[in-house]
């Protein structure tokens, strides 16, 4: 999407907003259900691991499983969102979640809680990946770009307060209430979507053919227009999914925080991405999508490096913190942004784009998360590593592309 294209479609209203507001805010409970399972964990790791008779790294892997299965179960969901539509894949991936969910609270050992994030991430591939092509059903254009936006700031709520909300459930009834929650969080948000959106896929239907499908991702895979943003936004995300699942380690086992303080700190990180989003809606109709993803990469780079000198020369808290914002700030630019940009020119296609963001997005997270807790017994460091090799890598791949374009 040009940038001209940008500046004369934001006159376009959205929807009215009664009912956009009711849409929006059904996508992003559709999408904050799989990052909600992961984060309203972070708190408890340490006594999940206590209770499991296992180290806090080796249950860090419940949630580098999940993202893995997560990934990679987009890439059904999507071409069969195509074809049979958007309603039975959500319901059927809420139903799935909630018997994941009641899974994971029963177990006993590693290895059963494995099994329940298998489960659970099958179950919200779904409704993550269907959220994106649903939004692409309903906007177009700079509507969509805006509507992203205001999707991710709502669902920012639910990630950005849930450890504060795991750590109370730890501290009064145990880790495995948290399991409880996330199943009766899924079942409403079922109920929500068929009430309010139901089916919104009334473009041709592509066919369920492995062949089709393939050629599909092919042809995805090797369009600039999509590949480039859906990259960079990749390793961003990836980046954001190490810093959550770092930070239980270097805040609780590093700097001695509470589960409760833990969340505290999450909460506060939400107003970040607040503010980045709502950024993100007035600069890209200002300046256009190429200079305001590369604004976002680029403060997303310096708040990467910056962590990566705290960790080396003053591992505290408020350098920790200071650090982390600018990589906030810079991450909830480029995510909307870039989604939107790789999904605005493929409509009748929307489905398996989106199942391809997704995939990339998660695998990314999966390998970030599963780096920081091996690359180093710091975890601090470990982070700046990891943050600033996904932050450089997706700048230079986006400047690079905005350079040849």
């Amino acid at each position: 999407m040009t940038d001209q294209a940008v500046a004369t479609i934001d006159t376009a209203p959205l929807p009215q907003v009664s009912s956009t507001f009711l849409q929006i805010a059904v996508l992003a409970v559709l999408a904050a259900t799989g990052t909600l399972a992961t984060n309203i964990l972070l708190p408890s790791l340490p006594q999940m691991a206590a209770s499991l008779h296992v180290s806090t790294a080796a249950v860090t892997s419940s949630i580098t499983v999940f993202l893995a299965v997560f990934a990679i179960g987009q890439l059904a969901v999507g071409p069969i969102s195509d074809r049979y539509g958007r309603r039975w894949p959500v319901l059927t991936g809420f139903a799935v979640f909630c018997a994941g969910s009641i899974w994971c609270g029963l177990a006993t050992d590693l290895p059963g809680l494995l099994i329940g994030r298998v489960i659970q991430a099958a179950g919200a591939c779904s409704t993550s990946v269907l959220s994106r092509a649903i939004a692409r059903d309903l906007f177009s254009g700079a509507a969509l770009g805006r509507a992203m936006a205001l999707i991710m700031i709502a669902m920012a709520a639910a990630p950005g307060f849930s450890p504060l909300l795991g750590g109370a459930l730890d501290h009064y009834f145990g880790w495995r209430s948290e399991f409880v929650f996330v199943g009766v969080f899924a079942a409403v948000g079922a109920i929500a979507f068929g009430a309010v959106l139901g089916e919104t896929h009334r473009s041709t239907r592509i066919p369920l053919n492995p062949l089709a499908i393939t050629k599909n991702y092919f042809g995805l895979v090797a369009d600039r227009r999509f590949l480039v943003p859906a990259a960079t936004v990749s390793l961003i995300m990836g980046g954001l999914f190490a810093m959550f699942s770092a930070a239980p380690r270097i805040l609780i086992e590093g700097l001695h925080f509470t589960p409760i303080q833990l969340g505290l700190f999450f909460a506060g990180t939400v107003m970040i991405v607040f503010a980045a989003g709502m950024l993100a809606t007035r600069i890209a109709p200002r300046f256009g999508l190429d200079r305001s993803i590369q604004g976002g990469l680029l403060a997303a780079a310096t708040g990467s490096v910056a962590m990566l000198l705290v960790s080396l020369f003053n591992p505290t808290f408020l350098p920790f913190l200071a650090a982390m914002c600018v990589f906030l700030l810079g991450m909830g630019i480029v995510n909307p942004l870039g989604t939107a940009q790789a999904l605005s020119p493929f409509g009748e296609k929307a489905g398996a784009a989106s199942a391809l963001v997704g995939f990339w997005q998660m695998m990314s997270a999966a390998v970030a998360v599963w780096l920081t807790a091996t690359v180093s017994h710091d975890a601090m460091f470990a982070l700046g590593i990891v943050l600033t090799v996904a932050s450089l890598l997706a700048l230079g791949l986006y400047t690079m592309r905005a350079k040849t374009g």
